[in-house]
């Protein structure tokens, strides 16, 4: 796990077990679109894993929230 302060949303991917190159996370944010009232824990695609970890990310205002809340966005346009 990364205890580092710095993130990236490389380091988010890493973190979540996917891939983490440039193309590959335009290519998952592309393929994984939220729906307008969905929770971003809530995705189907995520793994029981990755949903305990954003939601854990969000509720504890994490060093990980403010990446999980870009990405959020961008799942979202």
């Amino acid at each position: 796990m990364d205890t580092s302060n710095h993130h990236t949303m490389q380091s988010l991917f890493e973190q979540l077990g996917l891939p983490a190159e440039s193309e590959q996370i335009k290519e998952f944010i592309k393929l994984h679109p939220l729906l307008r009232h969905e929770q971003i824990e809530k995705a189907s695609f995520w793994s029981g894993g990755q949903a305990a970890f954003i939601k854990e990310s969000i509720s504890d205002d994490s060093d990980w929230s403010v990446l999980v809340d870009q990405l959020d966005a961008q799942l979202r346009r």
